[in-house]
């Protein structure tokens, strides 16, 4: 059967088009019921009695059908295993999918699990509920009319199939079907209809069987609550926001919380560089980090300056309501931050007056102990500082308490303190390793679940090897002698190296990296889940793989021995490292070691060793010098970071020892080659895909970004040029003290400090001009060299492959726009991993510390109005030696007593006490301790030992300073277990 559908559509030269449609309307699609004796059931999930609820408000077998905002709303319900003989119409289905692509993904893996009975019903294309959209009539009610005609045919037919002498001789109840819908002009509707209806509230709270799944209900406000007085003023509607915003008298962009002050913000606005100010809690109007939101820019006299200044909400009311001790104290802490903020220079303010778009997501934290007994109603404190607490009702409260858990938000009403939402799940204890672990990646937005059995379905099947038709399409290399160099216990081995004497005394090296666009094929599953995740993330003693670890550790991985596919770049250079010529191919190699830094370092200085593999190792070595200096004095610059390495215990996965990373030449020699490549590679696929090649790029910083290291360096008798890279770079070789050899070492820290992000781009994007890399004074950089943990880099691969033939180019690969939009991900997403790399580092330098103090020396990197930031260079770490009271908002141990008085000298940014005075750079010795009175909020204090201040100062005993001589003693697993 056949009918047409006909709508109209507004083109953008503001023209009518009308559009008809054939839509086939089908007698043959079944319901899926096992109750069922007249349809033709032919699909895998069924709709059986197996799982009967037992709900108070409807006292019989029933199956229930979802409405939109049921499945939007509630999908933390919905994910929980009690719900089943779900009917999941279609009409439902696109909506959910049209309206939010994560709930969406969520929904559909619902759906395809078989032991949850969800049943999708095609009601679209079904000839008796099919429903036609009247005239005048909304898409969203056509929608509403859809399902409820759906809904009323399935349990009038299901009655029909049970009216049967023998389904009544067998004694069962008659099994109906419900609709549940929070659309109250809808439930109306259906009632009217005389179909069974309910809301999902309702309907949960019915279920005698599992009380606490109420917790997880989405909440807009809660049960017995009075109207209180508005707290913030209202949000502008839609239409007005669009209209100010035509109009330029409001602005949009993304909110910024400040992790140090509740009552500030920033919003990111184009063409203001540091974006638009927000102080106070009414200025901020309920925005929550990432929200875009619509701006009003105040008058310029009304401008302020961000306060530099701690500020926590220590005061958490559960009761919610205004009173004046709260007004007062909120008045106070404004103070400050205008007062912090009267001296500095400033900057363009604003205040929220809209939201365009909300960007809530799920947060970890803990279950503040409420101060009222037999309460339901509690406060939520999230790990992240950006994030106001969050008001929830949950019956599980006492069996949370010291429970790292989950919450979403659900609504912001204006007369609630804080927004509204509820409970999803409990992660495990506070501290444990793998509890704090997956903090970390859900806090970062870390896609970390296991692969889906669809993705692991186009993974090559086991036992795996290269066939006779490989051999033939690609260039053998197994008997070169080639070899990987990488740090210790690493297991994806993205890349190896050959360098060997020519005839005709020049070189010929090669790098060769795994081939993994051979495994990953576009378009499908496994492709698009490592396109997702974008790039595997590192935590100290896990790895979270963007590929499954078939690929990643073995199949991928170049280990020693073993024949693998690589993508190999070859060059022929003179003694000097000139690129003669270059080629690029896809070949078979056998490495024939698989080396740590430490051993190819081994090798390459014992003159004893003369194998093939130690020739190899010192040509490249010798090469690679060559071509860091050559950088160098291009302008490249050679930036530093406290970086740390632990040593985990393999029980435990807590950390046994910690201590700063070393550099050897062989890191240095891997690098230059693997930059090499990626040069060659870059220039390559530009010149043969000027519109859609993948690149990456280095923006120069704005000068003013410079200013903390101009003036730290200026304080200590240098001068750095900022006029180019390369100024920079000669002025940063002249920073050098030679009674302080890691002075050197902090002046470029404080260097990398000023850098911009490196960013993923599409070459058609920009001009030629923007390509520039300014870290590494390249015109033209790409990343080739990691396909294993990198999507960037299987990208650059199948655009590499196309243009030498050795692979067929499809349409995406030449897309400029999806190009673009994969790079926008790719860029958040190593963001993201970047940021929970420290957070794992700063996780794990607490449990070290946890329970011991250490004296250790250091050097002061800045000097600050109330404190020092203090670098300790033996294990890497950085922490704030805080020198004022309480008075300008801080906590802590070492606050200083009222006649210890710091003063801090604006004009050479040095504290002075007494006879001590601070500058950047100072030597110091400091106690490190671990603060864990706040238990969520864990923080290694840093203490001062020496210069010694009375009063100030931590006084160290004889016996301490005899325990400090000896050297300190490493901790067994069996002195940590009989703890």
């Amino acid at each position: 059967m056949q009918t047409l559908r006909e709508f109209t559509r507004k083109t953008k030269r503001g023209n009518i088009l009308k559009i008809v449609r054939e839509h086939y309307l089908r007698d043959d699609i079944g319901c899926g019921s096992e109750l069922c004796q007249q349809c033709f059931q032919n699909e895998v999930y069924q709709l059986t009695s197996k799982h009967e609820i037992q709900s108070s408000l409807f006292k019989f077998p029933h199956y229930i059908v979802l409405d939109t905002n049921v499945v939007l709303d509630q999908i933390d319900v919905l994910e929980e295993d009690v719900l089943h003989n779900v009917i999941v119409l279609t009409t439902v289905l696109n909506e959910v999918k049209h309206r939010s692509s994560s709930i969406y993904k969520r929904f559909n893996e619902l759906v395809h699990d078989r032991t949850r009975n969800f049943y999708v019903f095609v009601n679209e294309h079904h000839k008796d509920t099919y429903a036609d959209r009247e005239p005048d009539e909304t898409a969203n009610d056509r929608n509403d009319r859809a399902i409820r005609l759906a809904t009323k045919w399935y349990d009038d037919h299901l009655q029909a199939s049970q009216a049967s002498k023998g389904f009544e001789r067998s004694g069962r109840a008659v099994t109906r079907v419900i609709l549940l819908t929070d659309d109250a002009g809808n439930r109306a509707k259906a009632e009217a209809e005389g179909i069974l209806v309910a809301s999902a509230s309702e309907y949960v709270k019915s279920l005698e069987d599992y009380p606490l799944l109420v917790d997880k209900l989405s909440r807009n406000t809660f049960e017995n609550e009075k109207k209180g007085l508005p707290q913030y003023p209202a949000h502008l509607s839609m239409k007005e926001v669009l209209e100010g915003l035509r109009n330029k008298r409001l602005l949009q962009g993304a909110f910024q919380a400040s992790r140090e002050n509740y009552l500030e913000g920033t919003v990111n606005v184009e063409d203001y560089e540091k974006g638009i100010l927000i102080q106070g809690r009414e200025s901020l109007n309920r925005a929550v980090d990432g929200d875009l939101v619509a701006v009003e820019l105040l008058p310029e006299n009304e401008w302020s300056a961000p306060s530099e200044i701690v500020l926590e909400e220590k005061n958490v009311y559960a009761d919610d309501g205004p009173s004046e001790e709260r007004a007062a104290d909120e008045k106070d802490m404004l103070k400050q931050v205008k007062d912090a903020a009267a001296s500095a220079e400033r900057t363009p303010t604003g205040r929220i007056v809209g939201i365009v778009r909300r960007k809530w997501r799920q947060y970890c934290g803990i279950l503040q102990p409420s101060l009222i007994e037999d309460t339901n109603r509690h406060i939520f404190v999230p790990a992240d500082r950006k994030i106001p607490r969050i008001r929830i009702e949950t019956r599980q409260a006492a069996m949370l308490q010291n429970q790292r858990i989950i919450v979403t938000i659900d609504t912001w009403p204006r007369n609630s303190r804080y927004p509204h939402g509820h409970f999803v799940r409990s992660l495990g204890p506070l501290g444990n390793m793998a509890t704090e672990n997956e903090v970390i990646l859900l806090e970062h937005d870390v896609p970390h679940c296991k692969f889906s059995e669809e993705v692991l379905s186009f993974l090559p099947k086991l036992p795996w090897v290269i066939t006779e038709e490989d051999y033939a399409k690609r260039v053998d290399l197994r008997d070169l002698y080639i070899c990987s160099v990488d740090p210790p216990g690493c297991t994806d081995i993205d890349d190896a190296l050959h360098c060997r004497e020519l005839p005709n005394g020049n070189l010929e090296v090669g790098v060769h990296i795994a081939d993994v666009s051979h495994f990953i094929r576009p378009g499908n599953a496994l492709d698009k889940e490592a396109a997702a995740r974008g790039t595997t993330v590192y935590l100290v003693g896990k790895r979270i793989d963007m590929v499954p670890e078939l690929l990643s550790s073995n199949l991928c991985s170049l280990v020693g021995g073993v024949e693998r596919f690589a993508f190999s770049c070859v060059w022929e250079v003179d003694q000097e490292a000139n690129v003669l010529a270059k080629r690029f191919h896809k070949s078979v190699i056998k490495s024939k070691k698989a080396m740590t830094y430490e051993e190819a370092q081994v090798i390459i200085d014992d003159p004893t060793q003369q194998t093939e593999i130690a020739k190899s190792l010192r040509h490249l070595n010798r090469l690679a010098k060559i071509l860091k200096k050559r950088r160098m004095d291009n302008g490249a610059l050679v930036l530093a970071s406290p970086e740390i390495r632990f040593q985990v215990d393999s029980e435990t996965h807590e950390p046994l020892e910690v201590e700063a990373k070393q550099m050897r030449e062989t890191n240095s020699m891997v690098e230059e080659f693997m930059l090499l490549a990626n040069i060659t590679v870059a220039d390559h696929i530009a010149s043969e895909f000027s519109e859609c090649a993948v690149l990456r790029r280095h923006p120069r910083p704005p000068p003013t970004n410079f200013d903390p290291l101009v003036k730290a360096a200026r304080y200590q008798g240098y001068q750095v040029d900022i006029e180019s890279g390369l100024a920079l770079s000669h002025s940063l070789d002249k920073c050098v003290k030679k009674d302080n050899p890691y002075f050197n070492t902090m002046i470029r820290i404080l260097t990398t400090r000023c850098m911009m992000q490196a960013v993923y781009f599409i070459s058609g994007s920009l001009q030629k001009e923007e390509f520039f890399h300014y870290g590494l004074a390249a015109p033209i950089y790409t990343h080739f060299t990691s396909p294993i943990r990198r999507y960037s880099d299987i990208m650059v691969h199948r655009l590499l492959a196309a243009s030498i033939g050795a692979d067929s180019t499809y349409a995406q690969l030449l897309e400029r726009k999806s190009n673009e939009e994969i790079c926008h991900n790719l860029n958040y997403r190593h963001k993201m991993a970047q940021y929970a790399g420290r957070a794992s580092v700063a996780l794990n330098t607490h449990l070290f510390f946890r329970g011991k103090e250490e004296d250790e020396e250091g050097y002061v990197l800045f000097v600050r109005k109330n404190a020092l930031q203090v670098l300790i260079p033996k294990y890497g770490l950085e922490g704030t030696l805080y020198l004022k009271s309480d008075k300008d908002g801080k906590s802590g141990l070492e606050r200083t007593k009222s006649e210890i008085v710091f003063t801090f000298n604006e004009e050479d940014y040095t504290q002075r006490c007494g006879n001590v005075v601070f500058h950047s750079f100072d030597p110091v010795t400091v106690r490190l301790s671990l603060d864990s009175s706040n238990v969520q909020h864990e923080k290694l204090v840093f203490r001062l030992v020496k210069p010694y201040i009375k009063g100030f100062s931590v006084e160290t005993t004889e016996a301490e300073q005899t325990a400090d001589a000896a050297p300190p003693s490493k901790k067994t697993k069996k002195d940590k277990k009989k703890k």
